[in-house]
């Protein structure tokens, strides 16, 4: 997403496209990507042509491999376009674990509750049974923090936190998660006294039959991705000060704007509630008479981003809220809703120490 003037950067797009199109539309600007292109899908690496029949081999010889390795979550929309930090464990590590399996089950006895391990993953949607076996052999499964690396354990999924990657599976099947493209003239609230439209209209069914909880607000002109759940906890912890899960926005100004301002911004001032200062900023595209940037924070106060640019003398004409954490707002079209993939809500959970 992070395409910037001042980094050397190919711009996005021109002023116009942004004021003129919903967020994610396909079409192409001239000058860049289209603004409706995955912001964050940086995985992909330019493949250099070559003849050696040396590099042709060892593509293929990791082809088979690479294929195993994604089929978790493989056909989620998410996924593997989000980069993870996670490093699988070390022979030695598989080992140890083994060990202190065995162990376990030398001074406990086989656990009869609950059910299989691989039957909850692929329960939760992580994969097929015979790869989420795969998945434990491989060292790639933690049960309540300890490395599990041979079948036959048991869990009870009401209780066990389970990681696959590094990354928590959600097993409570009851839970759910949405993300919503928000339109502008949209209230952020079930219900609206003066009868405007509502993010009710849009969860109609979703809201019937279960309770959703709005993950922070987006104000009435603002538009672009909101998360909604019924999972309490997860939606209290993304919108804690304590995790800092950022935000980024697409905000279009009147131009020029000068380096001093941006600096500033980058630097921090001071609004009536308090200093505050954006994560990133970056100049996606310019005209004569606009400018459109690209800003990161992780506060969650009201209305902040277009508080902070009227204090620098360069009030919204228009702003999109393309990210929360890893959650894109890719090319989904205004007003509609998706449900959010097993990866994507993993990433979630792991950004608030769940």
């Amino acid at each position: 997403m992070s395409r910037g003037s001042s980094s050397g950067r190919t711009p996005r797009g021109n002023n116009s496209n942004f004021g003129g199109k919903p967020a994610g539309g396909r079409g192409k600007q001239q000058g860049g990507k289209s603004f409706g292109e995955k912001p964050y899908d940086r995985t992909a690496k330019p493949g250099a042509k070559s003849g050696s029949a040396k590099s042709n081999s060892a593509k293929r010889n990791t082809s088979a491999v690479r294929k195993n390795s994604e089929r978790a979550f493989g056909k989620e929309r998410f996924g593997n376009s989000v980069p993870t930090n996670y490093a699988r464990p070390t022979q030695r590590a598989r080992a140890q674990a083994r060990a202190e399996n065995q162990a376990t089950r030398e001074a406990n006895g086989e656990m009869q509750d609950g059910i299989r391990l691989q039957k909850a993953m692929a329960n939760a949607g992580v994969a097929s049974r015979r790869v989420c076996e795969e998945m434990i052999l491989e060292g790639r499964v933690e049960v309540n923090g300890s490395l599990v690396v041979e079948l036959g354990t048991r869990v009870d999924p009401a209780k066990d936190s389970i990681h696959v990657d590094g990354m928590r599976i959600q097993m409570n099947q009851a839970n759910r998660y949405y993300v919503f493209n928000k339109p502008k003239h949209v209230m952020c609230t079930m219900d609206d006294p003066e009868g405007r439209r509502t993010i009710a209209d849009y969860f109609k069914n979703e809201h019937h039959s279960q309770r959703l909880f709005h993950v922070g607000r987006l104000d009435y002109k603002t538009e672009g991705v909101l998360i909604l759940t019924n999972d309490g906890e997860l939606a209290n912890r993304l919108q804690h000060p304590k995790y800092e899960v950022p935000k980024t926005y697409l905000v279009q100004i009147p131009g020029p704007l000068p380096r001093a301002v941006s600096n500033q911004l980058r630097e921090g001032i001071k609004l009536e509630d308090g200093w505050i200062k954006v994560d990133d900023l970056k100049i996606i595209a310019t005209t004569p008479k606009n400018v459109m940037v690209e800003v990161t924070l992780h506060s969650g106060r009201n209305r902040i981003v277009r508080r902070m640019f009227d204090a620098v003398g360069h009030p919204v004409q228009r702003l999109v809220r393309v990210a929360v954490g890893p959650i894109q707002l890719g090319d989904q079209k205004q007003g509609t809703i998706r449900s959010l993939g097993n990866q994507e809500v993993g990433h979630l959970m792991a950004m608030v120490g769940m």
